[in-house]
């Protein structure tokens, strides 16, 4: 009887400890998916306004950068994710894609972006660079006053 009584006392806490790992495992994978949805992750708050200032002036320094700033490289990287990121964000919200700002936004992050894709090692042209600036200015402006 003790023996009976035994195994079945084992057999509990294998149970206990396989239940044990399934819940720590339920809970991990869990804060993963709630901290892969988050907003900060992308560096963007969800402010439309607020975010494309932001995204502008960071794509400002980035495009000012000289050719042979060492920097420029790892900047170029950072700026193909924060358009990645802000065009994913904002392109799907018919509240804000058919502002003004979000469509020159749009058009300076497509130029940028068909750059950076064609020539990934290559400053940019002058005159794209100046083109970027106005864009982006522009979209700057034209955001903080709700257009």
């Amino acid at each position: 009887m003790s023996a009976m009584l035994s195994a079945l006392i084992e057999g509990f806490r294998g149970l206990a400890r396989s239940l044990g790992r399934g819940l720590i495992a339920l809970c991990l994978g869990l804060c993963l998916m709630l901290s892969a949805c988050s907003g900060s992750a992308t560096g963007l708050s969800g402010n439309y306004v607020d975010d494309t200032v932001a995204v502008a002036g960071s794509l400002l320094n980035t495009i000012a950068l000289s050719a042979d700033d060492p920097a420029r490289s790892e900047a170029e990287t950072q700026a193909r994710s924060l358009m990645n990121d802000y065009m994913a964000r904002y392109r799907p919200r018919s509240a804000v894609n058919g502002l003004s700002s979000f469509t020159t936004m749009q058009t300076a992050l497509n130029s940028l972006a068909g750059h950076y894709a064609n020539y990934p090692n290559r400053p940019l042209p002058e005159a794209l660079q100046e083109r970027l600036s106005k864009e982006l200015k522009k979209a700057e402006s034209s955001a903080t006053r709700g257009a």
